[in-house]
Formats: C-alpha cells, sequence, structure tokens
C-alpha cells in the first residue's frame, strides 16, 4: 500500500503535483485546480494542528468508513464532503499564486514525512483517532484522489 512514509510514494505525488497546471479542468466536484492544491494543504495544516477543525464523526466513520477507506483497494468516490475549516468553497484558504501555493504544498509534504514519529494518535475530523501510519496512508490516498479529480 502506498503511502507518505515512503520516499518514492512521496516523490510520485510531487511529481504529479508539478504536472498540475492552474487551468487544470476537474472530472469532478466545485474546486478550480488552485483551490485542490490550498484543499490540501489545509489537510496537511489540519494534521500538524495549524488549523483547528471540528468534528463531525459518529461510530460508523470511525471504524468500518475508515477501515474501508484507508485499507481496501478501492478508489475514494467524488463528492465526498469535508468538514468546513478545509472546504475550499466555505472556510479553506484562497488560493494566491498557483507556483507558490504548489511550493506550499510540496513543503508541507516534507514537513509531514519529517515529522514521523509524532503523529501517533492525532485525531482525523471524520475517522478519529488515527495511528502515523494510518495518517501516512491518508495523505497519500487524499492527494491521490485530488490529483486523479484533475487527470494527474
Amino acid at each position: 500500500m502506498k503511502t507518505l512514509a515512503r520516499k518514492r510514494d512521496r516523490a510520485e505525488l510531487l511529481r504529479r503535483l508539478r504536472t498540475l497546471r492552474p487551468d487544470s479542468v476537474g472530472r469532478w466536484g466545485r474546486m478550480s485546480a488552485p483551490q485542490m492544491v490550498c484543499h490540501v494543504s489545509d489537510a496537511f495544516r489540519m494534521l500538524i494542528d495549524q488549523i483547528p477543525v471540528t468534528h463531525a464523526t459518529g461510530l460508523a466513520q470511525r471504524t468500518l468508513v475508515k477501515w474501508t477507506a484507508l485499507y481496501l483497494p478501492v478508489r475514494w468516490p467524488s463528492g465526498i464532503s469535508t468538514v468546513p475549516e478545509i472546504d475550499q468553497l466555505v472556510s479553506g484558504t484562497k488560493p494566491t499564486s498557483f507556483s507558490a501555493d504548489v511550493a506550499e504544498l510540496e513543503m508541507l509534504v516534507d514537513r509531514i514525512a519529517a515529522g514521523i514519529g509524532t503523529l501517533d494518535g492525532r485525531v482525523h475530523p471524520i475517522f478519529g483517532a488515527l495511528s502515523e501510519n494510518a495518517w501516512l496512508r491518508w495523505g497519500y490516498l487524499h492527494m491521490d484522489h485530488h490529483f486523479r479529480q484533475f487527470g494527474v
């Protein structure tokens, strides 16, 4: 399974990120490519406690949905809602310069990887407390989901 814990998996994601263009058209969803870059960055800021988020979870999300999303070999479906704080059309960080926003996302991926050993038990707003391995798997899958959204 791919994860941000592996250097080659991170390198793959960063290569894909660099192929994204500000005018890339989404295959689904409401975000533009610049908004998506900011959304993924906001999700990582949530992980490292730079953006506080509300928790909208229940027993099913903390168990069955979490396990399915992280460990079954199925792609995440389109149309999944997120919490308002990282929703680009509600309270998420607004895009600035596309190249600066891409560089910020690259920096956050590196920061997450450098923080391995400090992520265990942090709380995801939907999935609840995650192990470090689960967070690193989630990070890979979240980026992959949104990159597929824009065909990269």
